[in-house]
Parts: structure tokens; C-alpha cells; sequence
């Protein structure tokens, strides 16, 4: 795909080159943003409080969030808490008659979705940020540090209120790329997010060969595991299923017959990196809550020791954890698939224009055989996403690499890079026939 971009023709983009620096400018000021901490916080404190919890759920979460929890920035919670919302308001678009009706109302239906989505951010952002607040004090003065360094019930107000508005304004960013950038914009925040910690990580697993703790042979191994897993996810999310689509015969300028071929591309992964997204959100959410109250629990209650033992088996890289993963990545695939995806509504478009798949009767039979295929597909596509995610994790986990090497993280930032790419090479072709539209019209009118 990058091969085939015309550097000349992207020198003359005028209008794609300006999409480009401002989603470099948004990206940059998400950078700089996720280094002003919150007030009345000790920087010194917190991070040997951060110290204690490596390789934990909140490392897990730092990656998506480029570094800016362990730092207590303002946008500390990333747009995790947004991607939750929209899991909800999705589930309950499929659950309830007047929501699915909201959605098709088209344009008007879709602002609705997303005010209620924008809504359902606030309140979990609201609810997380206490809890990190409360969580933040406890941990600190178990710890026997001054983690907070203001009046306590200050810092609660203050740490909602800013984390609130920092991933409002994550959200508005985001919405401001994919409307005036490249790209989606939410999708190339957790991308960036994610590229800034994968020079930790390399440094991480180059400075155990030189310390003796990781092997040479590993290291070689992983760093061609790492290619190995790139190449693998172009692959795959490049694949499909063709499926044929005849169109009845039509008479030709010169009075013979012919009948259209066009194909209907099914991915074999429809989802894309929704489903390890919605997974990882799921589980982020109740487990940061329970790893800062478990903090201060000492298992002398039932609620104590749930707590504790909830932080012990869900640990990342614990086999609970990971099947709990696997099996939110294998349900959202089919969810998300089956929300994106609509068999009835394809085959009813296909009888419309007249088209239809040889073999098949148009209409209901139309729709149960793109159900079925997709259905098989999403099957190979499940599979992909559950192996490419679980196995480097695990293996990431039980190293200690880091998790900016793992799965899900490569998956999302090759899918988000071939999603960008593939938006720059369609306004460079949209340029270059603009171009030779241009041109066609000033020769016409010449030759008048």
C-alpha cells in the first residue's frame, strides 16, 4: 500500500498536507498534555507508589494511555472511559426497541447515540476519577508517603473535575481529527499512546541481555517474533472473502447483451481492533478501581478479601485474566461484526439494483448465505485476533517486556497505520483525478 503513493502527486496536495500537520499538532499537544499532572499531587511519591505495582493491571493501562496515569496527568484515564461508553450504549442500541429506532433515524439518530455516549463518558469518568482520588490517599498513607499534599476533600473535587475535563477534551480532539485530519482520531490517540512507550520497552528488553536476566537467543527471538506478528496482522486484515455478485444482462451501446460481475468483500476480520479495545476497557475498568482499593484492604471482611483476591487472580498474564480476555475478544467479535454488518439490509440493497449471488434466490436466502459466511469468517477472525492477543501477552507478562510489545498493542497500531495510509493514498487518487478533470475542462476549452 505505501508503495503505491505518489510522492510527486503528495507534494501537490495542498489540502492533504494541511490534514497532516494538524493531526501531527493534535498528537503533539495529546503528548504534552499527558505531562501536566493533576493539583495537589507529590511527584516524588507517587512515582515509588508506582514502583510497587509493575507488571500490574495499571501498567496494562499506562500503555493506552501513553504514560499519563503513572504521571497522575489530566487526561490520566485516556479516552478508556469514552471507549467504555460506547460498549454500553452499542449493547443497549441491540438490547432496546427505542434506542435501535433512535439509530435508524439516520444522521439525527447517530447525534443522539453520541450526545448519550458523551453523557455516559462524564458519569465514568466522574466515578473513576473519585475512586483514583480516595484510592490515591489510602495508598499513600499505607505506604507511610504523603502521596496528596492538600486537604483531602479538595483533591477529590479537584481530581474529578480535571479528570472529567481532560478526557472531554480527549474526546473533542479526537472528533477534531477525524473531521479536519486523517485518520480516526480516537484510534490515532491510543496509537500515540502506545508508540511512546515502545522505546521503554525496546530499552527494557535490550537492558536484560546486557544485565544477564533475558538471554541473547530470546531476545533474538522476540525481536523476530515481534516481525513475525507484524506480518501476520497485515496479512490478515488485508484477507477476504469474495463473494460474487451477477447483475442481469443489459444492452450495450452496440446492441449486444452483457451482464455485470462486481464481488461483495467480507474481511475476515470485520471488527478490526474493536474487539480486543472493548475486552481490555471491560476488564481496565473494575480492575484499576480494585487494585487502588485494594491498597488499604487487609482481608479482615468479606469485601477485604474479594477485593485482594480479585487482584490476585485477575493479575495480568494470570490464566483467569487471559481467559476472561479471550473471551470478551471472542464475543465482541461477533457482536460488533453482527452491528456493523447487516445480511437482511445487504440482500435487500442487492434486490434492489437488481443484483444477485448465483445459486442464491434474492431476498431471504440471500441474506441467511451472507449470514452464514460471515459467520464462518468471523469464526477465522476470532481465532486470529484471540491468538495474536493472548500468546504475546503471555509471553510479555511472564518477561516482564512491557506491554507496548504485546498483541493487542501491535494489533491497534498496524491497524490504525494501514487505516491511515489507506485514507492518505484515497486524497491522493481523489487530487490526481481532480487534476485530470482540471485539465480536461481547460483543453475543451481551448479547442472552443
Amino acid at each position: 500500500m505505501a508503495a503505491n503513493i505518489n510522492l510527486s502527486q503528495f507534494a501537490k496536495a495542498t489540502e492533504l498536507k494541511k490534514r497532516l500537520w494538524f493531526t501531527l499538532g493534535a498528537l503533539i499537544i495529546f503528548r504534552l498534555l499527558s505531562h501536566v499532572p493533576l493539583p495537589g499531587l507529590d511527584p516524588r511519591a507517587l512515582q515509588s507508589l508506582f514502583d510497587t505495582t509493575k507488571g500490574g493491571v495499571l501498567d496494562f493501562f499506562n500503555a493506552f494511555s501513553g504514560g499519563s496515569l503513572t504521571r497522575m496527568s489530566l487526561i490520566a484515564l485516556g479516552v478508556m472511559p469514552y471507549i467504555t461508553a460506547s460498549i454500553v450504549v452499542q449493547l443497549a442500541t441491540s438490547l432496546s426497541p427505542t434506542l435501535a429506532a433512535i439509530k435508524k433515524e439516520g444522521e439525527s439518530g447517530r447525534k443522539k447515540l453520541n450526545q448519550y455516549t458523551r453523557y455516559g463518558t462524564v458519569l465514568l469518568t466522574g466515578i473513576q476519577g473519585y475512586f483514583i482520588a480516595v484510592g490515591l490517599e489510602s495508598w499513600g498513607a499505607s505506604a507511610g508517603m504523603d502521596a496528596v499534599v492538600i486537604d483531602p476533600y479538595l483533591f477529590r473535587a479537584t481530581t474529578v473535575i480535571s479528570l472529567i475535563g481532560g478526557t472531554m477534551f480527549l474526546m473533542w480532539l479526537g472528533e477534531q481529527i477525524t473531521s479536519r485530519g486523517i485518520g480516526n482520531g480516537i484510534s490515532l490517540i491510543i496509537m500515540a499512546g502506545i508508540v511512546s512507550q515502545l522505546p521503554t520497552a525496546l530499552a527494557n528488553l535490550f537492558e536484560g541481555g546486557r544485565t544477564g536476566s533475558l538471554s541473547a537467543m530470546f531476545i533474538v527471538l522476540a525481536v523476530f517474533g515481534v516481525v513475525a506478528l507484524v506480518a501476520g496482522i497485515v496479512f490478515m486484515e488485508r484477507a477476504q472473502r469474495q463473494v460474487l455478485i451477477q447483475y442481469p444482462k443489459r444492452q450495450t451501446a452496440r446492441g449486444m447483451m452483457q451482464a455485470d460481475k462486481s464481488h461483495l468483500p467480507l474481511k475476515i476480520n470485520t471488527a478490526n481492533v474493536i474487539p480486543p479495545i472493548f475486552a481490555s476497557s471491560l476488564l481496565l475498568m473494575p480492575l484499576t478501581i480494585s487494585q487502588f482499593a485494594g491498597q488499604r484492604t487487609q482481608g479482615e471482611s468479606l469485601w477485604g478479601d474479594f477485593i485482594i483476591g480479585m487482584n490476585q487472580y485477575l493479575h495480568h498474564g494470570t490464566p483467569l485474566y487471559m481467559a476472561l480476555y479471550a473471551a470478551g475478544i471472542i464475543f465482541f467479535c461477533f457482536f460488533y461484526t453482527a452491528v456493523v454488518f447487516n445480511p437482511e439490509e445487504t440482500a435487500d440493497n442487492l434486490k434492489r439494483y437488481g443484483g444477485f449471488i448465483p445459486g442464491i434466490r434474492p431476498g431471504k436466502n440471500t441474506a441467511d448465505y451472507l449470514d452464514y459466511v460471515l459467520t464462518r469468517i468471523t469464526v477465522i477472525g476470532a481465532a486470529y485476533l484471540t491468538f495474536i492477543c493472548l500468546v504475546p501477552e503471555y509471553v510479555t507478562a511472564q518477561y516482564g517486556l512491557g506491554i507496548a510489545l504485546g498483541g493487542t498493542s501491535l494489533l491497534i497500531v498496524v491497524n490504525v497505520t494501514i487505516d491511515t495510509v489507506t485514507q492518505i493514498q484515497s486524497h491522493l487518487l481523489a487530487h490526481q483525478y481532480g487534476d485530470l478533470i482540471k485539465k480536461a475542462k481547460l483543453k475543451g476549452g481551448m479547442r472552443r
